[in-house]
């Protein structure tokens, strides 16, 4: 078990780290997170739905993503409430107030049911918590940390993140609120981001292992973010600057912004620099605007016509810019949306951007799937893989703006670019992850601005993420002892 004294210690990329280092251990092994909170999410192939985040830690294991690693996953709406996915399906949204009332009984139910297929299938579980498991207000109905270790009777590390200061504390405390049964299962300290003189900590050390009896077992040095953490918060750490950069795209940081782990194929291109805008800022001229996936449609459109950036991204659009629209801002760039049921709050209808001619009907059945197609657009004959989540259905409804636009790839419900191919919209998630789709859409941009093509013949992004999975582990094993643990 994996938990730590605070929300991004870096649970989530320890967790990763070790289901890597113990594959190539040569044991077969599983990540696991009982319940996870987030808008990042990845449809296995069964269709379900989990977090992101345990997709990349199946990966690093070198297994495919199960729902069953993530039994509940919480998608916050942004009003009190949240959709619960259970299992990998979703099965309606509570509040707040009224979740562990409602949901506590059959979220630990089905907790205990996937731990145990789990355990039948694999040789070791790396589980992860969430937050901290001292919240002494939250303990009682904790689903996610402590209670998951004591079933599985879990030697545990505790990870604190040194960089923000208060370490020591941290862990202090964090073993002080814990009951006697729980910290006897906290069997190592990882001391996380540390920039320092490892000669200068070491007196610190020495005092915590005598005051608390558990030993060190892992400092971290602090490695730049390589995988997205769980939820937005971490945009705001990025660094959008590259020194030989010759393309800078604007993603809109919308505020329930959805699937943002879309770019990062786009932001390891050498080439390129990925800017998060807040819809009050100023768009300025960038080579494209991209309008991300959300999970709630209607309500983060209204915050982009009441900021004004509505407005300037029509503005960008009608003098020649390239627009490209995910999930739900491809619902966004069309003429209308409406929420017949509510799904998403007030019953309406909406204007959109009027930059496709399309309308969506928000329903109450959820399309989740994996998929596969060829492309249309930019260069035709392009295989695409990716991955469907949204509550709506776009479609053309007046055959005479038909010719306005053509279909993105062989299957015309997945998207559309517009006769100028300057304004783009998909339902495909992961479409950056195509490397050849990903360098002829980024070509068409260099293009615009008299810049050489690149080769287009590049690997996915799956083949750079496993190059990636490895130096993490490889960077981490040095610093960390799990003979404890194993």
């Amino acid at each position: 078990m994996v938990v730590g004294t605070t929300s991004h210690a870096g649970k989530s990329l320890i967790t990763t780290a070790i289901c890597r280092i113990l594959s190539r251990r040569g044991w077969r092994v599983s990540p696991f997170k009982g319940q996870n909170m987030a808008l990042n999410a990845y449809v296995t192939a069964s269709g379900g739905e989990i977090g992101y985040a345990q997709a990349v830690q199946a990966w690093a294991a070198g297994i495919p993503p199960l729902v069953e690693m993530n039994p509940i996953l919480l998608k916050p709406q942004g009003d009190m409430t949240s959709q619960i996915i259970l299992k990998g399906k979703a099965i309606g949204k509570v509040s707040a107030s009224d979740y562990y009332e409602q949901y506590f009984d059959i979220g630990w139910q089905t907790i205990k049911e996937c731990l145990q297929y789990l355990s039948t299938e694999f040789d070791a579980l790396v589980c992860e918590g969430a937050g901290s498991p001292a919240e002494i207000n939250l303990k009682h109905k904790d689903l996610t940390n402590m209670r998951v270790a004591k079933h599985l009777n879990a030697p545990t590390l505790l990870v604190v993140d040194i960089d923000r200061g208060g370490a020591f504390a941290h862990v202090i405390g964090t073993l002080e609120l814990l009951d006697p049964d729980e910290r006897a299962l906290i069997k190592g300290v990882v001391i996380n981001k540390f920039r320092g003189q490892r000669s200068i900590l070491e007196p610190g050390i020495k005092w915590l292992e005598e005051r608390t009896g558990i030993p060190v077992v892992g400092v971290i040095p602090y490695l730049e973010q390589v995988f997205p953490a769980e939820d937005s918060l971490d945009l705001l750490e990025r660094k959008p600057t590259k020194a030989n950069s010759e393309l800078n795209i604007a993603v809109i940081r919308l505020p329930r912004i959805a699937n943002f782990t879309d770019f990062d194929p786009l932001e390891s291109e050498p080439s390129v620099t990925v800017k998060y805008l807040h819809p009050k800022q100023s768009l300025g001229h960038p080579d494209a605007v991209i309008i991300p996936g959300t999970k709630t449609t209607i309500a983060d459109l209204i915050t982009l016509q009441k900021s004004g950036m509505a407005e300037a991204i029509q503005n960008y659009a009608a003098s020649g810019g390239t627009v490209l629209g995910i999930c739900g801002g491809f619902q966004m760039l069309g003429q209308s949306i409406a929420d017949p049921e509510g799904m998403e709050g007030q019953v309406g209808k909406y204007p959109g951007l009027s930059l496709l001619p399309i309308k969506t009907v928000i329903t109450g059945q959820k399309t989740a799937r994996q998929r596969q197609v060829t492309s249309n657009y930019p260069q035709a004959g392009l295989p695409v893989t990716g991955f469907e989540i949204h509550q709506g259905r776009s479609r053309i409804e007046n055959p005479a703006d038909q010719k306005f636009c053509q279909p993105l790839f062989d299957d015309a419900n997945l998207g559309l670019v517009d006769s100028c191919q300057s304004v783009w919209g998909t339902y495909l998630h992961g479409i950056f992850d195509n490397g050849p789709w990903r360098r002829a859409w980024v070509n068409r941009l260099r293009q615009q601005r008299g810049l050489k093509s690149l080769p287009t013949g590049v690997a996915n992004y799956k083949e750079q993420r496993e190059q990636m999975l490895d130096s993490l582990a490889t960077q981490i094993e040095e610093h960390l002892d799990l003979t404890p643990f194993i």
